[in-house]
């Protein structure tokens, strides 16, 4: 416990010195290594040290051919009223957050695509979910990084990384740096934010565009494909 409160105490040093020096003259170096320190120290679960800026290498897919979602024009707040349930309004609308263990999707374990409950937009696949034990949907990353956005979080005396959709700007949850490979990442999102399209209805859907790593991973077998006898090797 002394090493790692030292080692804790150590990284907080550096990163307040880093920040403190002003954003015109911030050594990056100086602070991806505190960034790097206060994540060996921290413990699991959502503490302040595990949160980080969202960051992540997978590359950018087609569009979906669903047109609702691609002419999107975000609803007033009283037409969302009338959309969502209360539930599903307070957490994206006003950051509340969900039960967990009591929602929707922590245990979900069928594939197919999480999209945003106000714009539609694809959000995470369940190729990337994980069972993190906090009781709520858990990803590595997200299906496409430039949807779902960082945004520094201190409310509650927590320091964290909240992430919203860039599109519909709906509450999703936090990210932390507690996750497994290949990033590290734990997305920790609210089930109330997500609607699901299990894989074999995301074609009828509209999003056709996001089957092949479902097919690559034999999770989905196109239409064609579901009548030809198999080849024996």
């Amino acid at each position: 416990m002394d090493k790692r409160r030292d080692c804790f105490s150590r990284g907080r040093r550096i990163f307040t010195n880093v920040v403190c020096s002003g954003m015109n003259e911030l050594k990056w170096t100086g602070f991806l290594t505190a960034m790097a320190t206060l994540a060996t120290a921290s413990l699991t679960g959502c503490s302040p040290a595990q949160s980080q800026t969202v960051t992540t290498n997978r590359p950018v897919l087609s569009s979906s051919t669903n047109t609702a979602m691609n002419k999107f024009s975000k609803p007033t707040a009283q037409e969302l009223k009338r959309k969502l349930t209360p539930l599903q309004f307070s957490v994206t609308q006003q950051a509340a957050t969900e039960p967990a263990f009591r929602n929707d999707f922590w245990n979900n374990k069928k594939p197919g695509l999480y999209v945003d409950i106000v714009s539609g937009k694809p959000l995470f696949s369940s190729l990337d979910k994980f069972d993190s034990g906090c009781g709520w949907p858990s990803f590595t990353q997200p299906l496409e990084s430039q949807e779902v956005v960082g945004r520094s979080d201190h409310s509650h005396g927590m320091n964290r990384t909240e992430v919203r959709s860039r599109t519909a700007d709906s509450h999703l949850g936090h990210v932390f740096s507690d996750g497994p490979g290949p990033t590290g990442l734990r997305y920790c999102i609210n089930s109330a934010s997500l609607r699901f399209i299990p894989v074999e209805e995301m074609e009828r859907a509209g999003y056709e565009a996001y089957l092949e790593p479902f097919i690559k991973a034999g999770a989905y077998r196109p239409k064609e494909l579901k009548g030809a006898p198999s080849v024996k090797q």
